[in-house]
């Protein structure tokens, strides 16, 4: 049986998030292949297992390395398939691997998820994956369900046993709570195509020049998408309603400054896969950490700031996986054949 995944770590030094991802996928029943190769000191033997593993029908890569980290770069070199990138923390807390993972030129996008954040990488390769497995999807949606219980549950086994003067523990007691769906009404669903495949949000008006060059792409690839402005904090119930309009979408794609809000709000309200693209705000501060580091159960494929390229041709490459017709036109883009 060929896998689906491969997951592949620069050095046997990083087995240890490599089994953050191998728990998940084992937890899931998706089948895997693990390797180790470095990009530098092996880079016939990353050429030749990514080159093979693609052929054989490898769906998602995951590379998993620290340092420099250029592995995933080196696997996307190889393969029209979507490559998720683990940084490692090694030196300087994994910045300089997250770094060298997701500030990737254009057309060479890496799906960057947390620093050692290997469970985060094996749920999001499932994502991928579940587009077009129907049971992996509903994997993935149990699998989220149950890390929103933990937190249900840490009420009665961390909060309730805190005995303190003047803690009152019986106060709108969790396990007690009725837990209402937000209400929205049909009259506050505003999208114009709701069958799009792929649902571009904004959090700002200043950040629509980095969105526009998503559409662009998006537009060369011929996959249809929606765009909408809107800001979750701001408009929570607009927001909201957005992506129950867009329940359809396969892939949602957050653009967003000041503190990532909107990839966020997304992962918060779907199990597709979300794509984060981190901009820089009028300050010139960009917001890469507050998109990338996400906390384990709801990953953010991120990609490099204010590269809505990237984004758009990260969007091809998953839904590239079942539709030949995608990837023949990523490899036209790829090599410069379509004037962008």
């Amino acid at each position: 049986m060929t896998p689906k995944i491969m997951i592949i770590l620069g050095s046997g030094s990083d087995i240890a998030i490599a089994e953050k991802s191998m728990d998940i996928l084992d937890k899931l029943e998706i089948p895997y292949s693990l390797k180790i190769a470095s990009a530098h000191r092996t880079p016939n033997l990353v050429r030749e297992i990514v080159q093979q593993g693609t052929d054989a029908g490898i769906e998602v890569f995951i590379g998993i390395a620290g340092l420099a980290a250029h592995l995933p770069g080196s696997i996307a070199a190889y393969t029209p398939r979507p490559v998720i990138g683990v940084p490692v923390e090694v030196k300087t807390g994994g910045i300089d691997a997250l770094e060298s993972i997701v500030q990737m030129p254009y057309p060479s996008p890496i799906a960057t998820v947390g620093i050692d954040r290997g469970d985060n990488a094996a749920i999001l390769a499932a994502q991928f994956i579940g587009l077009h497995d129907e049971k992996v999807h509903k994997k993935v949606v149990a699998l989220r369900k149950e890390y929103a219980q933990k937190v249900y549950s840490s009420n009665e086994e961390i909060v309730q046993k805190i005995d303190r003067p003047f803690i009152q523990n019986d106060y709108l007691r969790i396990k007690n709570l009725e837990i209402n769906k937000y209400d929205v009404g049909e009259e506050d669903i505003n999208c114009k195509n709701s069958d799009a495949e792929v649902a571009i949000i904004v959090g700002r008006q200043t950040d629509m020049a980095t969105a526009k060059k998503i559409t662009a792409i998006l537009d060369r690839l011929k996959i249809s998408h929606d765009l909408k402005v809107v800001c979750p904090i701001r408009s929570t119930k607009k927001f909201t309603s957005y992506i129950k309009c867009m329940k359809n979408a396969k892939i949602f794609i957050g653009v967003s400054s000041n503190t990532s809000q909107v990839t966020g709000g997304i992962v918060g309200l779907t199990a597709r896969p979300v794509i984060g693209v981190p901009c820089t705000n009028e300050n010139g501060d960009d917001y890469m950490l507050t998109t990338v580091s996400m906390p384990p159960g709801v990953p953010v494929a991120t990609v490099g700031i204010n590269n809505g390229k990237n984004a758009a041709v990260l969007a091809g490459e998953i839904l590239s996986i079942d539709n030949p017709e995608i990837v023949q036109l990523l490899d036209k883009l790829k090599d410069k054949k379509i004037n962008l």
